[in-house]
C-alpha cells in the first residue's frame, strides 16, 4: 500500500485545525500526522485529507455534506472516519463543529492501553 504524502501546505492546514486543548497531542504517523485524546485518534491526516473520527450518527451526517467522503488508503477507508470537504479548507471554521464532535467522541471512549 502507498501511503501519500502531505505537503507543507497540508500540514499546516491540519495543525490550524487541532484544538487547543490540553488533552490533545499530536504525532506523527506513517508519514502524515494525528491528533490523538486519552491516546485514541480523533483526527488524522492522510495526504492532504483531514478525517475526524465520529459516532453512528454524526458520520452519517458529515457523510451526507457535499465534498466529505471516505477516510484513509483507498480500498481500506478507516471505518468510524469521515474526510472533511477539500472546499472547506477555504473556510476551516466550517470544519471545527465537527472535529470538536469527534474530540468529544473519542475522549468519552476509554483510555487507550499503553502497549
Amino acid at each position: 500500500m502507498k501511503v501519500p504524502k502531505p505537503t507543507e501546505a497540508d500540514r499546516s492546514y491540519f495543525n490550524s485545525l487541532v484544538p487547543d486543548d490540553p488533552r490533545v497531542a499530536t504525532k506523527p504517523m506513517f508519514g502524515n500526522l494525528a491528533a490523538f485524546v486519552n491516546g485514541n485518534m480523533f483526527m488524522g491526516l492522510f495526504g492532504s485529507a483531514v478525517g475526524v473520527r465520529l459516532a453512528g450518527p454524526d458520520r452519517g451526517e458529515l457523510r451526507a455534506v457535499e465534498g466529505a467522503g471516505p477516510f484513509g488508503p483507498e480500498g481500506r477507508p478507516m471505518m468510524e472516519y469521515v474526510a472533511l470537504p477539500d472546499l472547506w479548507r477555504k473556510a476551516p471554521e466550517r470544519g471545527e463543529p465537527w472535529i470538536a464532535r469527534a474530540l468529544d467522541y473519542v475522549g468519552s471512549l476509554p483510555p487507550k492501553k499503553a502497549g
